[in-house]
């Protein structure tokens, strides 16, 4: 990727991350219908040439909100996006929830606000080893409160406002971030596997949300697009201050895909280990 033009999206790589494969026929949301290319052996086939479109719109969109100086909020529960999440947020500097949503997260910051001041100051004072000085019974007490605010806020340690944005993987295990963040206007991307109800989102990604490799693909995207805005602030703000010459920093455009689903039938097939896999787990 050219960081300060983003993330070019590959229908090749979509297609080998198996970010196509949707849930059993029976499981689909009808909304999703239009997001649909085909049915095999019942299970829902996404259409990635939509999905293309839709990563390069949200794509463009993160990347101005960054280079606006906004922030996103990752946020994925599920075991198989808690790693990606933590580790694709703090990449790109942007915060995150990965353990647990708690309730007013979003619709009562300033709470929210004064329990990451309890979690820096909690932080600083072990830091500095003055639990050592503290009776026993106080200092347990208080590194197990330090050990669950950063459970459930450590993603949000340096948040001091509601965020520009919410990535969201899986918004039917994430409503409360979903319900939370549109009561606000918060606009909400939204990876949206075929059980889900694309209405949800501000901005669809028709996609896998259980896959390991379709959840990593996915979320290093809207990361190397965070990034690609920081990039371009700190270019333009170099043009001021004349450390840069003029004119670098414009989006390139990006590639376009002649390539159609159903010219992919041989990458369809060599990822059928992969479906197997990932239709048992989550049906399990």
């Amino acid at each position: 990727m050219d960081i300060a033009t983003g993330p070019q999206v590959s229908l090749k790589a979509l297609l080998e991350a198996g970010v196509h494969f949707g849930h059993q026929a029976k499981r689909w949301n009808p909304k999703m219908k239009p997001y649909i290319f085909t049915e095999r052996n019942g299970v829902h086939i996404i259409d990635l040439q939509q999905t293309v479109k839709f990563l390069e719109d949200t794509h463009t969109f993160v990347t101005d909100l960054t280079a606006r100086g906004g922030r996103v909020l990752f946020v994925g529960t599920k075991k198989q996006a808690q790693d990606v999440v933590d580790r694709e947020s703090r990449r790109s500097h942007q915060f995150f929830v990965n353990r647990r949503w708690l309730g007013g997260t979003l619709t009562n910051f300033v709470t929210i606000r004064n329990r990451l001041r309890t979690l820096k100051q909690l932080q600083g004072e072990r830091d500095r080893g003055e639990f050592a000085y503290l009776p026993k019974q106080e200092a347990s007490s208080k590194m197990g409160e330090l050990e669950r605010l950063e459970r459930t806020l450590g993603g949000m340690r340096d948040m001091t406002q509601l965020p520009g944005a919410v990535f969201i993987i899986d918004p039917k295990r994430e409503h409360l971030a979903v319900h939370e963040a549109r009561r606000l206007g918060i606009p909400v991307i939204a990876v949206t596997d075929t059980n889900c109800d694309p209405d949800d989102a501000d901005f669809l990604i028709p996609a896998n949300d259980d896959a390991i490799r379709a959840v990593r693909l996915l979320t290093a995207g809207i990361a190397d697009a965070a990034l690609a805005g920081i990039m371009q602030a700190e270019m333009a703000q170099a043009e001021r201050s004349g450390d840069l010459p003029s004119g670098r920093s414009g989006r390139a455009e990006a590639n376009p895909f002649a390539a159609a689903l159903d010219d992919a039938e041989a990458a369809v097939d060599a990822a059928a280990t992969e479906e197997s896999v990932a239709m048992a787990q989550r049906d399990a």
